[in-house]
């Protein structure tokens, strides 16, 4: 779980090295090959955006419940 604009941070720097993992495997393996490693690349992307988006909703609650 993200707690902090630190930890944030290297969320979004560990997604976008993620992200170029996966074009390169899928530039240097044609469908069907090494799907279990694409599909992981996958998972762990789609665990980093959660995580984000549940950092980013709790600071937006924290931003409404100032005003």
């Amino acid at each position: 779980m993200i707690a902090s604009a630190e930890e944030y941070k290297r969320a979004e720097q560990e997604l976008r090295s993620l992200e170029e993992r996966l074009s390169r495997l899928q530039r240097e393996n044609p469908p069907g090959v090494k799907g279990f490693t694409k599909a992981g690349v996958r998972k762990l992307i789609a665990s980093l955006h959660e995580e984000l988006a549940v950092y980013e909703g709790s600071q937006e609650s924290r931003g409404a419940d100032r005003h």
